[in-house]
């Protein structure tokens, strides 16, 4: 559009100066023929702009048509993908599901739960700390048919809302796989239950806890807070109460109200929309779900909002992961236990515009160290330090010697935005940066 207007308003000025030299010609004399020619021409050219900006507001019209056309078919597409997602749920469910009570903009607290009996601890505190059962009502989804977890599921009453994944069926699983059969089981329930939630139940917005996880008193007042952020920012796909590295030493415990982006998707208690799972429920995977949402072709450069102390904690060294990194990194989680009223902060600074401008800059102005001094404790200078990586091999060997999470999951570091990962040491607060400008990550 811009270009067209710049179009016109140069072929204007050009008739413009046509017509003052046909002004000044008209006064000299033997040049009539010479007027009637050019005469001639600025009428050709008057009626070549017309017809150009006739053509210009027609395909202005029709790009406007098809834009309204690509809108109803989206939401065509989604109103048919939840229609088979309920069709799919009211086959496989042979017994009604219990009825709902709840608010209109409700969180559903979605608990998975399968055969552990100490799903009691997470349901304690999730019941302990909800300050509404209206406005945030927990639905237990349990798969296994454990009898002995049901009926302490059960012992809760009308506190939760049971509902059992009826599919137990052996799944067909690749040979070399035999040994990783729970991590599709898992998907599956997965699958089944957000179908429930969000297409049989119609919530909008769908808090994930797991059978193993604690949560903090806030926890509730955090969802709430960052869910009209995650709803404003199509450049954010999710809430998550994770910090993967959030040992005690690895945070700031003063800074509990502090909240990042992340380009890592970190799970373990996250938040997610029904938009968002309209997208992924045709193409959600047989297993390894959280790995598969962390692909490029899932992700597409969207980000999570994560806390600076976690808002989760995992107890669960028993598990199909076999305690993968429990020993060494999970256990030691810091859990939040201050209560932060973020309903009451102003969060738009994580809106992606004012997030990159303020993080970005204080990233860049701070002074450059080498790990090796922040190890040894030789830097003097006070405040922010930045550490720079060139390689993947150079910062899997930083974050190691630090005591960070030093694993990529296609190709994106833990905890990472946009390369940079933030975190304290020493009771400093440290990036670690890439050397260049950051381009994307590389996913092999």
């Amino acid at each position: 559009m811009r270009q067209n207007q710049c179009l016109i308003y140069s072929i204007v000025g050009f008739v413009c100066w046509l017509l003052l030299v046909d002004l000044y010609l008209s006064y000299l004399p033997g040049n009539h023929s010479a007027q009637d020619q050019l005469a001639d021409e600025l009428r050709d050219l008057e009626s070549a702009i017309a017809a150009r900006k006739l053509r210009s507001e027609h395909l202005f019209s029709e790009v406007n048509v098809i834009v309204k056309h690509l809108k109803v078919l989206q939401n065509a597409t989604k109103e048919k993908v939840a229609t088979a997602a309920q069709s799919e749920v009211s086959q496989s469910t042979p017994s009604p599901l219990p009825a709902i009570d709840r608010d209109n903009d409700a969180i559903a607290m979605l608990l998975f739960a399968c055969n552990r009996v100490t799903v009691a601890r997470s349901l304690d505190k999730l019941i302990r700390y909800r300050p509404s059962r209206r406005q945030f009502p927990i639905i237990v989804s349990q798969d296994c048919q454990h009898e002995a977890t049901t009926h302490v599921i059960q012992s809760y009453g009308d506190q939760v809302y049971l509902i059992r994944q009826p599919d137990q069926s052996d799944i067909a699983i690749p040979p070399k796989e035999k040994k990783f059969k729970g991590y599709f089981r898992i998907s599956r329930h997965y699958k089944w239950a957000l179908n429930v939630t969000f297409n049989v139940y119609n919530f909008s917005t769908v808090a994930i806890i797991e059978d193993d996880l604690d949560v903090s008193p806030d926890i509730y007042e955090y969802f709430a807070a960052t869910l009209p952020q995650l709803q404003a920012d199509p450049t954010l796909w999710c809430v998550s109460a994770w910090n993967d590295n959030g040992k005690p030493e690895l945070v700031d415990r003063n800074a509990a109200d502090l909240l990042y982006r992340t380009d890592f998707f970190p799970g373990l208690g996250w938040m997610l929309t029904k938009s968002l799972w309209l997208e992924l429920m045709p193409k959600w995977p047989r297993s390894y779900w959280d790995d598969w949402m962390r692909e490029p072709q899932q992700r597409r450069n969207r980000s999570c909002i994560r806390p600076e102390v976690s808002r989760t904690r995992t107890f669960g060294k028993i598990g199909v992961s076999n305690g993968l990194f429990f020993d060494k990194y999970l256990k030691y989680i810091y859990l939040n236990e201050k209560f932060v009223e973020f309903t009451k902060h102003n969060l738009s600074y994580l809106q992606i515009e004012a997030y990159d401008a303020s993080f970005f800059a204080v990233v860049n102005e701070s002074p450059i160290v080498s790990y090796l001094e922040l190890k040894r404790g030789q830097v003097f200078a006070e405040g922010n330090v930045r550490i720079l990586y060139d390689s993947k091999q150079t910062l899997k060997k930083i974050t190691k010697s630090l005591g960070l999470m030093d694993d990529f999951k296609s190709g994106v570091p833990r905890t990472a935005y946009r390369g940079v990962i933030s975190f304290v040491y020493g009771k400093r607060r440290v990036f670690l940066a890439p050397s260049n400008e950051f381009t994307g990550y590389t996913p092999d």
